[in-house]
C-alpha cells in the first residue's frame, strides 16, 4: 500500500515540475514582446548606407532600412539625391511615394509631404527627417 502512495506522490511531484515548466515557458513567451516594446531600442551612430545608383531612377524612389527604420532614396533629377526618413512625424505610419504627384502620402491620416520631405498637407507636425548623402563612385551613401 505505501508502494502505492509513493508511486502517486512521485506522479504528482512529476507532473508538479512538468506544469511549472510549461508555467515558465509560457510567461516568457508573453513577458518577451512586452519587454522588447518597452526596451529602449539601440541606436546605431554614424552608421552609412551604401546603395547602388541605379535602384533608383529619375523621379522614382527606392524604400530601404536604415538604422532600424524605414527610409526612402530619391533622384529628383539626374544625379541629384535625397534620403529621407519614411515615418510619417504624426504617429509613425510608414508613409508611401506617390509618383505621378511627386510627394509622400501617410495612409493612416492623410498627410502630405513634398519630395523635400516638408509638409504640404494633414496633421504631422514636422517634415521627415533627412540624411545626409554622397556620392562614390556607382554608389550613393547614405549617412
Amino acid at each position: 500500500m505505501s508502494e502505492i502512495l509513493e508511486s502517486n506522490q512521485q506522479r504528482r511531484t512529476f507532473l508538479g515540475i512538468l506544469l511549472g515548466g510549461v508555467g515558465l515557458v509560457l510567461a516568457g513567451v508573453f513577458t518577451w514582446p512586452i519587454f522588447r516594446f518597452l526596451a529602449p531600442q539601440a541606436e546605431t551612430e554614424g552608421g552609412q548606407i551604401r546603395l547602388a545608383k541605379n535602384e533608383v531612377s529619375v523621379g522614382g524612389a527606392h524604400f530601404f532600412s536604415f538604422q532600424g527604420l524605414p527610409a526612402v532614396l530619391l533622384q529628383p533629377q539626374a544625379g541629384d539625391y535625397i534620403a529621407l526618413s519614411a515615418v510619417c512625424t504624426h504617429l509613425g505610419c510608414v508613409v508611401k511615394w506617390v509618383a505621378d504627384k511627386r510627394e509622400f502620402l501617410c495612409p493612416c491620416h492623410a498627410g502630405q509631404f513634398s519630395m523635400e520631405g516638408t509638409v504640404l498637407a494633414g496633421p504631422p507636425p514636422a517634415a521627415l527627417e533627412s540624411f545626409p548623402v554622397s556620392l562614390e563612385g556607382d554608389q550613393v551613401v547614405v549617412g
